[in-house]
């Protein structure tokens, strides 16, 4: 059996990593010549070059490194510690979909379950195991022979051995002594290296425990012949000065893993505390999905060090996508103002920063949002100026002279005053009033029924597709669901399948507006096809009608600006057309 161990995938990386900077060694070691004549020169002395940085965000913002590696390694642990969460159980198959999601980006070790689990979870890690993957596959084991046995028939390349290193864990858990945790630790990596896996042992509560037992615990693993140890803060408990004395004592041992968690808010704190103390891998969850407050965030983690620190670890350019992916099988929604993949994280509604942004990407962001696969986004509202609002409207390839641009940012404010978000439709309704311009529709909803009685919810549409009209139905897990692809498959008017019609719901929320049980709901949807995006909101008591009006409302205004040429679509083809 061929194993695929961590240190081997990373030495390829690097490998890859340094062959291409060696095709711009000639013009580097000019500017370093360069700098050395100079001594004034801002790089001589250890500075960055402030008038012309060689990318958007050059400049690090912390000068002071905080790893001498390269590369940060990273193990996500999404699939097991993530699953943890209440509410959260992803099939087989969910599995299967993150983990080509976390090879893709780059993840170096894949933990993809606990094999004492249950078969399905089995399953499910056998699934990531033949896969095929770069990354390193591994399974949860308890400190059980068992484990490692379930763990070997899912075919992983290694397990991450679980032993208790607190006395709490030690005597209160598992009823046993340090002495004996301390042989069963020794025989379990033997007979797992035997067998030809990666062994990394994880000193369960090891912020908790004594650090000279925790010395001995896991200097025993390194020397049974584990790969590596690793600094678990199991309940969150640390700040990053007991992570940095922890970290150090187990680095001096051997390759060393930090497994942090955020419930005082310290995760991200003390995974930079435990590399500057000299751990070289950070245990994360994409979203920092996890038990009680949840893991470390893998995608804060990733860019955090690239923006900072200048460390490599995954493609950042793809940390958006996952989060969207592991946000959808889990249902676990992203926050707006989360780092990385929130909503808001590249939004801006304040005409100071609209302008200012306008001008210059840097001048109210960290960083490009395309570095993590991102876009900008400019929101209207009360706070919106002209430059906001005259951005928004080319955007949509809405001329405007300044009288027009005067009146539209006008009542866009008048609008938010009323505590009334401000879609898309809503600017481009209230621009087609001001210029006196009446709207062709597209699409247009003409009827709708739903049902949810019985096991299949079900609806059906009428619509209005230019000239003709179309009629369609649909099932879902719900009603709205069931809405959505009706209307679905009313454009996909040759028959072929919902994924004949190219756009992507990319949000959907839902807010009451008045209390009671006739109360009215606001239905907003953000729907994307190619490199447009739309927003629109529709108010009914009906939640399903609701829905499916944002819905077709949304599709009408895309339909209007058509799409530019990628993924998903055709340029200027319109929503429903019989060449989508």
């Amino acid at each position: 059996m061929v194993v695929r161990r961590i240190e081997q995938v990373a030495s390829r990386r690097l490998a890859v990593k340094f062959a291409d900077s060696n095709d711009h060694a000639a013009a580097d070691g000019a500017s370093a010549d360069a700098s050395d004549a100079d001594p004034s020169s801002p790089v001589a002395d250890g500075g960055a070059d402030r008038t012309t940085p060689t990318r958007t965000t050059e400049i690090l913002l912390n000068p002071n490194p905080l790893t001498d590696l390269e590369e940060v390694q990273l193990l996500d642990t999404t699939l097991r510690d993530g699953e943890q969460m209440p509410g959260v159980s992803l099939t087989p198959a969910d599995k299967l979909d993150v983990a080509r999601e976390l090879d893709a980006a780059g993840v170096h070790v894949i933990e993809a379950g606990s094999a004492c689990t249950s078969e399905g979870e089995r399953e499910g890690i056998r699934r990531v195991a033949r896969e095929g993957l770069d990354a390193t596959v591994t399974s949860f084991a308890r400190g059980v022979r068992a484990d490692i046995d379930r763990a070997l028939d899912c075919g992983v390349d290694g397990v991450n051995l679980v032993v208790p290193a607190s006395d709490k864990h030690v005597e209160t858990k598992v009823g046993s002594s340090r002495e004996e945790v301390v042989e069963t630790t020794v025989e379990l990596v033997e007979y797992a290296k035997e067998h030809d896996l990666w062994v990394e042992v994880l000193g369960e509560d090891g912020s908790r425990a004594d650090l000279e037992y925790l010395e001995q615990l896991m200097g025993a693993g390194l020397d049974a012949g584990a790969d590596r140890v690793c600094y678990c803060d199991t309940v969150g408990a640390a700040g990053p000065e007991r992570t940095a004395e922890v970290a150090s004592r187990l680095a001096d041992l051997g390759p060393t893993s930090l497994h942090t968690h955020d419930d005082l808010g310290f995760g991200l704190a003390n995974v930079h505390a435990g590399l500057k103390a000299g751990a070289d891998t950070v245990h994360g969850t994409v979203l920092g999905v996890g038990e009680r407050a949840g893991n470390v965030a893998l995608e804060e983690v990733a860019i955090a060090l690239d923006r900072c620190y200048d460390v490599d670890t995954v493609e950042v350019e793809r940390l958006y996508r996952l989060c969207r992916r592991v946000s959808e099988v889990t249902g676990v929604a992203i926050p707006p103002n989360k780092a990385v993949c929130g909503a808001n994280a590249f939004a801006h509604e304040s005409g100071i920063h609209t302008d200012g942004t306008l001008k210059d990407g840097t001048m109210y962001e960290p960083y490009p949002p395309e570095t993590v696969g991102r876009e900008r986004r400019l929101v209207l509202g009360k706070h919106a100026g002209r430059a906001g609002v005259a951005a928004a409207l080319a955007d949509h390839g809405v001329d405007v002279d300044e009288d027009e641009l005067r009146e539209v940012v006008s009542r866009v404010k008048e609008l938010g005053d009323r505590g009334k978000r401000v879609t898309d439709a809503d600017l481009l309704a209230i621009t087609e009033d001001v210029q006196g311009r009446e709207r062709d529709r597209h699409v247009e909803l003409v009827d709708l029924s739903a049902t949810s009685g019985g096991n299949l919810p079900t609806a059906s549409v009428r619509l209005r597709v230019g000239d003709e009209e179309r009629v369609a139905s649909g099932t879902g897990a719900g009603p709205v669901d069931a809405g959505l692809e009706a209307v679905r498959a009313a454009l996909d008017d040759e028959g072929s399948g919902s994924d004949a019609v190219s756009f992507e719901l990319d949000s959907y929320h839902v807010d009451a507006i008045t209390g009671g049980t006739d109360a009215v709901v606001t239905v907003a949807v953000d729907l994307s096809r190619g490199d447009r995006s739309v927003s629109v909101s529709a108010s009914d008591a009906d939640i399903t009608r609701a829905s499916v009006v944002a819905m077709v409302d949304a599709l009408d205004r895309l339909s209007e600006l058509g799409g530019d040429e990628g993924e998903g679509a055709e340029a200027s083809t319109p929503v429903g057309s019989a060449d989508d």
